[in-house]
């Protein structure tokens, strides 16, 4: 299998440590998006998206989206919860990060570190939304070690990724005892280092 990423990308990231997890063996194809390689004319015909991650299963089938990808390289791991609601739960975490958590805690960060931008002149609603976004993620670890009970899914794989780097955009997690607390036990449990 061959995995295109760019190593600055959490969602990236995260198709890294599913495989690495699962012992999924994989060549790393480094591909820096700050320089265009997500829009040459041969990844554009493997990923129309023009977006990494995106993988070359051994078949030669792409796949693409850093959520499916995970949840196609977890199938049948202690990364995906045997009972169906547990299952559905580590979904609705999935989801929900793509659409409340990535788009400001990551983007923050991207304009942050990559773009240059001083905090003060971020978009104040990817401000707001970051935090409320940690907001929940803590209220989510109030009760368990992990998003979905006492071992981690690919609920934790997904949102790690981004809320360990949430400093980088401006967010202090001090201000998420929890969320830190959950970042060095997924960090510990996925065996993730820098």
């Amino acid at each position: 299998m061959k995995i295109y990423g760019d190593s600055k990308s959490g969602n990236c990231l995260k198709v890294k440590w599913t495989a690495d997890f699962v012992g999924r063996a994989y060549s790393w194809i480094e591909t820096d998006i700050m320089v265009g390689e997500s829009r040459t004319e041969a990844f554009l015909a493997m990923n129309p998206a023009g977006q990494v991650p995106a993988v070359v299963l051994d078949d030669g089938r792409p796949l693409a989206q850093s959520n499916a990808i995970i949840l196609h390289l977890a199938e049948g791991s202690s990364l995906i919860p045997v009972d169906a609601y547990d299952r559905a739960r580590m979904l609705e975490w999935m989801f929900w990060e793509q659409y409340s958590h990535e788009p400001y805690v990551a983007v923050a960060r991207f304009q942050v570190k990559y773009l240059g931008k001083p905090v003060a002149e971020l978009e104040s609603r990817i401000v707001e939304r970051g935090a409320q976004a940690l907001a929940r993620l803590e209220l989510g670890l109030q009760s368990s070690s992990f998003l979905v009970g006492e071992t981690p899914t690919l609920a934790d794989v997904a949102l790690v990724a981004y809320t360990r780097w949430a400093h980088e955009g401006g967010f202090d997690l001090a201000d998420y005892p929890a969320v830190r607390g959950w970042v060095a036990r997924v960090e510990q449990a996925l065996r993730i280092r820098d």
